[in-house]
């Protein structure tokens, strides 16, 4: 069993034929899904995701590029309540995806720092993992979650960073999620840092419908896909895909607190 740790099935492009979706996904061996938030007005969608397929696990959270957007209509008090509401759905177990993106102008640097904050406060309150963001801002990453370590635990979700910042996030006691673009042709940087993260810290995910992996370059990218990253990413290691299937889905129970 593979389980997909970082999807978004409430976006269009997988909406629309869920059902199909997760079929697809379960021929492939991909049985457990981790429904991702990235908006407070998509809650909604979400809840009625979680209650229509008990595979399907979910989280809150405001994605760095909706910080100020969401910041322009509610105060943060208001957020903190949106999601401790959210928290309080049986079917989430995790905080996010939070952190900084400061590739893209979507998210004032203030604004996202203020709700990574937020996110991580939650996580030391319910005790729940947080599914981390950042693009263009290691060190600023890094330096928001130090003073946490040991008291906070998570993913640096769709991993495509440095060493430095593996090893960093490595540490804090943070685990590493694999996207499609390890399959990338130019991904060869990326490649050789996941050739050294402890299997223990592992894991693996879509980020569906974005970043479909080869053989589905250019296509809406869907959680079946996540088997082409994991039979990759075995190779790789020198792993079969058996163990590297089995060492990740226990990681993401034992992160998560969730036995299937």
């Amino acid at each position: 069993m593979l389980v997909d740790s970082h999807c978004h099935l409430n976006y269009p492009e997988l909406a629309g034929d869920l059902d199909g979706v997760i079929q697809r996904a379960q021929a492939e061996g991909i049985d457990r899904f981790l429904t991702i938030s990235t908006k407070l007005h998509e809650w909604p969608e979400i809840l009625k995701i979680l209650e229509t397929y008990p595979v399907v696990y979910g989280t809150a959270g405001i994605h760095p590029h909706e910080v100020t957007e969401t910041l322009s209509q509610y105060s943060m008090s208001e957020v903190e309540t949106q999601l401790r509401e959210h928290l309080a759905h049986s079917q989430v177990i995790g905080l996010g995806e939070t952190g900084y993106d400061f590739y893209y102008d979507h998210g004032k640097p203030e604004d996202q720092k203020a709700l990574f904050a937020l996110h991580i406060e939650l996580c030391l309150e319910h005790d729940m993992p947080l599914i981390i963001h950042t693009r263009d801002a290691e060190e600023e990453t890094i330096e928001l979650l130090k003073p946490y370590a040991g008291k906070v635990k998570g993913i640096f979700h769709c991993f495509s960073g440095s060493a430095w910042l593996a090893n960093q996030a490595l540490d804090l006691g943070f685990h590493v999620s694999a996207s499609g673009i390890i399959t990338f042709k130019k991904a060869e940087e990326l490649r050789a840092v996941f050739k050294t993260i402890p299997q223990d810290r592992l894991l693996v995910e879509t980020d569906s419908p974005f970043l479909a992996p080869v053989p589905h370059r250019g296509k809406p990218c869907e959680p079946a896909y996540v088997r082409h990253t994991a039979e990759l990413l075995a190779e790789l290691r020198g792993e079969s895909i058996e163990d590297l299937a089995k060492a990740t889905t226990q990681n993401f129970q034992k992160l998560f607190g969730v036995t299937f």
